[in-house]
């Protein structure tokens, strides 16, 4: 992590980068598995709820051997993350997300506060054909509010208790990768 990456970690419970290494190749990945998603649930309980979020979903084998890329990408992450913060993250999990056009997922936080679960939500896009028409921002409720664009190979990283967002509606297809860190 750059010391403005830290920084902004600590003090707005966020940063971007431009560039994450492993999303082109997991773009081509990620088109051919569409009949893999299946619809995304919420809360532990994994219930669907399309008044919620109505994308689809596939999670990831982390021994994937098409993908070893981008979760090799996402360990690095976990462990720059834990060598400049020390969040003590042990482990993540890794879903693919599909968002169809009109599909949106409205504002949540990724954990409970207070509970032991998920500490740090790493999203990186997979959408090499993004124009600002095609919405699917992703809406950061940080000071000050703010809409990232889901482009190919974005990544976003923010602190799961502290940062409440939201997918706007995609007016095209729209991929991303997630992973969730967890701690001791």
């Amino acid at each position: 992590m750059t010391e403005a990456e830290l920084e902004r970690l600590g003090t707005h419970g966020w940063f971007q980068r431009s560039a994450f290494e492993g999303a082109t190749r997991a773009a081509e990945v990620v088109v051919d598995r569409g009949r893999l998603f299946v619809p995304a649930g919420i809360s532990r309980g994994h219930e669907v709820d399309v008044g919620v979020r109505d994308d689809t979903r596939l999670w990831v084998d982390t021994e994937d051997a098409q993908l070893q890329q981008l979760v090799g990408a996402f360990e690095a992450l976990r462990v720059e993350i834990n060598a400049s913060a020390w969040l003590g993250l042990t482990r993540f999990e890794l879903q693919l997300a599909r968002f169809e056009a009109g599909g949106r997922y409205v504002r949540h936080r990724d954990a409970l506060v207070g509970q032991n679960n998920r500490r740090v939500t790493a999203i990186a896009y997979l959408n090499p054909a993004w124009t600002p028409k095609d919405g699917g921002q992703l809406r950061l409720y940080a000071e000050p509010t703010i809409d990232i664009a889901p482009e190919l190979g974005r990544l976003v990283v923010f602190m799961s208790e502290r940062i409440e967002h939201e997918v706007l509606p995609s007016l095209a297809t729209r991929f991303a990768a997630t992973a969730w860190y967890y701690g001791c």
